[in-house]
């Protein structure tokens, strides 16, 4: 398994929001700074604003105390991300969770998350809920 792990968007939310919410091996990882997160995580938040929490009422303000000013690793979207989508089974129809998948395959990266769907497709995971 890789060692190298991609936050899905709710896990960042709950690593900021509700820690306590994660399961200890995953606030670990996040305390030791041993994860990235997708540039499509800052387009999903300023793109579902409305429906977020209230902790994301300023995306860009947010992304840039919570992500940029902790130096996380930002991944950004690459031609090969985006061709990977035609691979996918449509077990989930999220576009935001279907690029993150594609990333973490082509990657070779670990995709932490809750979200059940996603081990339809037979990734790395790692369960991010208590």
């Amino acid at each position: 398994m890789s060692d190298r792990y991609l936050l899905d968007t709710h896990v960042l939310l709950w690593a900021v929001g509700e820690p306590k919410r994660l399961a200890r091996d995953v606030r670990a990882l996040i305390e030791e700074n041993r994860y990235a997160v997708s540039v499509a995580t800052l387009w999903e938040l300023v793109n579902k604003k409305e429906k977020a929490s209230s902790l994301v009422r300023d995306p860009a303000a947010w992304w840039d105390r919570y992500v940029v000013q902790r130096q996380t690793v930002i991944l950004p979207i690459r031609a090969p991300h985006v061709l990977y989508l035609d691979c996918l089974a449509p077990h989930h129809r999220d576009p935001f969770d279907r690029i993150l998948i594609a990333q973490a395959v082509v990657e070779e990266m670990t995709l932490v998350t809750a979200d059940a769907r996603i081990h339809a497709y037979g990734i790395h995971t790692l369960v991010a809920a208590r």
